[in-house]
């Protein structure tokens, strides 16, 4: 048994079980690729794999058993070589952040600003998806930290810290009845809405809301982008049900945007990483910036 089998291991999970594109990531055959599992397999005295011809079918009882040490091992590997390299330099390297573009756009930018200018030997990558999507950058280590509304809590192989706590707002063209009056769920029902897609930007809770209240909202245009939302209401198709730190007073003149915390409950952004993980200095000041810049929402 090496390391370079326990990583074969570890490929073959994330490519699904594809013998091809393993060989493809380690830059070897596939027929060695095959070889070296048919070692390990030998050396345990059973196999680790259904098979059906050549072709890997799924894990077998033994085979599930070893792949949750590989990941144990796997993870352990990461951080000595994580750890080595912040030992020698604390000032140098990368972190991959996972986000939604509400918070790329909205919250990141002064938190990062201030960050670079305390390290500005760290490199800061954004990858932009779905909540989901963000949990399972984490957990392939594609990412280093997720930031999201969606989703995050329920995963109990995270840590989740509460990063601030934000309202949705309605936003209409200038002149809509909407600008004026008392804001109530039977009014908002009464509008075509565009809003988030469902699992992103507190969706959830202004589902809930409205489900609470009795009344329905009559969803006409969903979207991830806040943007494509704002774009939509200016040429008249309905009211957007957006985040409130997404309504630019400079910016979005054209809109008059108005609170719905009295009816939508606050919706809390968090920060998240992999319990497992160990996160180097840098990464822990990046996320006292985040938490330092949540107080002021």
């Amino acid at each position: 048994m090496n390391l370079s089998q326990i990583e074969l291991l570890r490929i073959l999970q994330e490519t699904q079980l594809n013998l091809s594109k393993a060989a493809d990531k380690m830059h070897v055959v596939q027929s060695a690729v095959s070889r070296q599992l048919q070692l390990f397999e030998e050396e345990l005295g059973s196999p680790l794999f259904e098979r059906s011809g050549k072709k890997l079918m799924a894990l077998t009882p033994l085979g599930k058993r070893v792949m949750s040490e590989v990941t144990t091992i796997c993870q352990a590997k990461l951080n000595i070589q994580t750890i080595a390299a912040d030992f020698l330099d604390s000032n140098q390297g990368t972190i991959h952040v996972a986000t939604t573009h509400t918070q790329a756009k909205y919250f990141l930018p002064k938190p990062i600003q201030r960050f670079r200018k305390k390290y500005p030997g760290v490199r800061i990558y954004m990858v932009q998806a779905s909540p989901e999507q963000l949990i399972h950058q984490l957990h392939v280590h594609k990412a280093d930290i997720a930031i999201c509304t969606e989703r995050v809590a329920t995963d109990i192989a995270l840590v989740t810290l509460p990063c601030y706590e934000w309202h949705h707002s309605v936003v209409m063209p200038k002149g809509h009845p909407l600008c004026e009056g008392e804001l109530t769920y039977a009014r908002l029902a009464a509008q075509p809405i565009l809003t988030y897609s469902f699992g992103f930007t507190g969706r959830s809770n202004i589902e809930s809301a409205f489900k609470q209240s009795g009344y329905e909202l009559d969803i006409i245009l969903a979207a991830a982008d806040t943007d494509v939302i704002k774009t939509y209401v200016r040429l008249g198709m309905g009211v957007g049900l957006i985040a409130g730190m997404a309504y630019d007073a400079d910016i979005d003149q054209d809109l008059c945007a108005r609170d719905l915390s009295h009816l939508i409950p606050l919706s809390s952004t968090k920060i998240a990483y992999l319990k497992q993980n160990y996160l180097p200095l840098y990464s822990q000041h990046f996320i006292e910036e985040l938490l330092l810049a949540g107080k002021d929402y």
